[in-house]
């Protein structure tokens, strides 16, 4: 016979309960998935909305190609230019480049990394750029 059983099982179980209450509470709740917006002036304006890599590629590498970018321009030729494969020409810069045309810091970046939990290191040293409608 355990000694106190009327007291100790109704606090293991309300251990239990407030252990797993995160759990059960948030089951089946999903946070929304990001859906960035491309809508900014300067991309309006593009005949050919197309960004240096095709989509698919720009959402898993983006961070390869600006780490390149900056190994290029700060540690190794010093290039600013990038060619791409159709003869596209841009410029090697995460605020005259990318940032020129996506404007929209907290719609399009902050969306996504926001959703994904990851805190990029663009801004200790570039300085965040002002929203543009």
């Amino acid at each position: 016979m355990m000694y106190d059983e009327n007291k100790i099982i109704p606090m293991i179980i309300i251990f239990v309960a407030l252990v797993t209450f995160p759990l059960w509470y948030n089951l089946g709740k999903a946070a929304p998935k990001p859906d960035p917006k491309i809508d900014t002036p300067v991309i309006q304006a593009l005949q050919n909305k197309q960004c240096i890599e095709p989509k698919a590629a720009m959402k898993t590498t983006h961070m390869k190609i600006l780490d390149e970018w900056r190994n290029d321009v700060v540690r190794g030729d010093y290039s600013r230019q990038m060619t791409t494969a159709d003869g596209r020409v841009f410029e090697k810069s995460l605020q005259n480049g990318c940032m020129k045309c996506h404007s929209n810091k907290t719609k399009f970046c902050d969306q996504c990394h926001n959703y994904m939990e990851v805190k990029p290191f663009c801004w200790d040293c570039h300085i965040a750029p002002k929203e543009t409608n």
